[in-house]
């Protein structure tokens, strides 16, 4: 009987050292900053030792990264929308913009912002973790903006021939590039503009 109970209690204890290891990680991000969160920084956090997090990550990026992507899943879940695709009202500009404010309220929540800013530029350093985060986080959304742009084609309110992977990056790609550069404020106005700019185009009507 004893031998059946113990392989629970040792999954929840594993359970529970895992959410305090991740926990831990993005505190530490938010309140040091990346270059100074250091493993022993987050075992000490998180009341576990050293071992214990590289059984499971070879690195504080590793730790990061899954941290952040349950982060992520855990907040769609407590609002009680996971995404699976984007808003369709058949108002394409009203649902983009609706989207991208709500980005906009993401990327200025320090939460959210400073292990998705640590992770973005860790990225460019070590490749193999870049493409995980691409993979893994970025492709997944962008998606979600293929499928609607592709749903206002079959409506007629996107012109056949465009390619909908290259069109999303005319609103996504400078929000983007604002956030991580930091070349100006990211608001509501500035993402609403994007799309009226993407859908309308710049030469005169």
């Amino acid at each position: 009987m004893a031998q059946n109970q113990s392989a629970p209690d040792a999954t929840r204890r594993s359970e529970r050292s895992r959410r305090a290891i991740y926990d831990a990680a993005l505190a530490l991000v938010v309140e040091v900053g990346y270059p100074r969160t250091t493993i022993e920084g987050i075992a000490s956090r998180a009341g576990v030792g050293k071992q214990t997090i590289y059984r499971w990550w070879s690195s504080k990026a590793d730790v990061l990264l899954e941290a952040f992507l349950d982060m992520a899943e855990r907040a769609a879940e407590d609002a009680g929308h996971v995404a699976h695709a984007l808003p369709d009202t058949g108002d394409l500009a009203a649902d983009l913009k609706l989207v991208l404010r709500a980005t906009v309220d993401e990327l200025r929540d320090p939460s959210f912002e400073a292990p998705s800013r640590a992770l973005a530029a860790e990225g460019v350093v070590d490749e193999e973790l870049g493409r995980r985060f691409v993979a893994r986080l970025l492709e997944p959304q962008l998606q979600l903006y293929v499928d609607r742009l592709r749903a206002a084609q079959a409506a007629g309110h996107v012109r056949p021939d465009v390619d909908p992977r290259i069109a999303l990056e005319l609103f996504v790609s400078p929000l983007a590039q604002r956030w991580l550069q930091h070349t100006g404020p990211i608001t509501h106005d500035y993402t609403d503009t994007l799309v009226d700019y993407a859908l309308n185009g710049l030469a005169p009507r």
